[in-house]
């Protein structure tokens, strides 16, 4: 009951942010986004580990540093490489988290569509970047690692727990590209709504993996 309870409140939040942040609500916005983050890492800590405890508390961890870079992306003047270093943050610790029950290893067939998603994700992007070259590269290399492991953990693990966690991070990868295309190469009027509702159901899906 708590589960249901927690994860309609993460997506009831989330869905007045966007709504709030189409209308140009921006006092909803500052307190509809990090509640529904709130929600989802609560959502993680009442749950009994499946796995290690400290799979649990480097994914909380993880949820943690995400809602600082909320905080950062949603200011009106957007702190938007000091958000981008709380969600490098995070991918590592969901990296590690990860590690906890699996070995270090990408198989072939799963590094192949990840390595070619990064480089057309950097072909696409490189001439827009400017003075943000490194540290997007580094975000899109370190994002794309987070989702092969998660994809090679649910290989060698299965079960639904795994699947949620491999969900979620193909989730972030989708969220984080919309955002990069439409901040650096195009904006495009659906994104945000696109962007906050891929990203909100993996940070829920990655919550649901403990």
């Amino acid at each position: 009951m708590l589960v249901i309870s927690l994860s309609v409140l993460a997506f009831g939040a989330a869905a007045v942010n966007i709504i709030a942040d189409y209308l140009g609500r921006r006092r909803l916005v500052y307190f509809f986004k990090p509640s529904a983050m709130i929600f989802v890492i609560a959502l993680a800590w009442q749950a009994e580990p499946s796995f290690v405890p400290a799979y649990k508390y480097l994914l909380i961890a993880g949820l943690s540093l995400s809602l600082i870079g909320d905080v950062f992306m949603m200011l009106r003047n957007k702190k938007f490489l000091a958000g981008l270093v709380a969600f490098l943050g995070a991918h590592v610790l969901y990296i590690a988290a990860f590690l906890q029950t699996m070995p270090l290893h990408l198989s072939f067939g799963t590094a192949l569509p990840l390595i070619l998603y990064a480089l057309f994700m950097m072909r696409i992007l490189f001439p827009y970047l400017g003075r943000m070259k490194m540290p997007v590269v580094l975000y899109i290399l370190i994002i794309t690692v987070m989702a092969g492991l998660a994809a090679e953990r649910y290989i060698d693990l299965g079960g639904m727990k795994a699947f949620s966690a491999f969900l979620g991070a193909i989730l972030f990868v989708v969220s984080d590209s919309i955002l990069a295309l439409n901040r650096f190469a195009k904006k495009f009027k659906l994104a945000q709504a696109l962007i906050l509702s891929t990203y909100f159901a993996a940070q829920w899906l990655l919550a649901m993996s403990v």
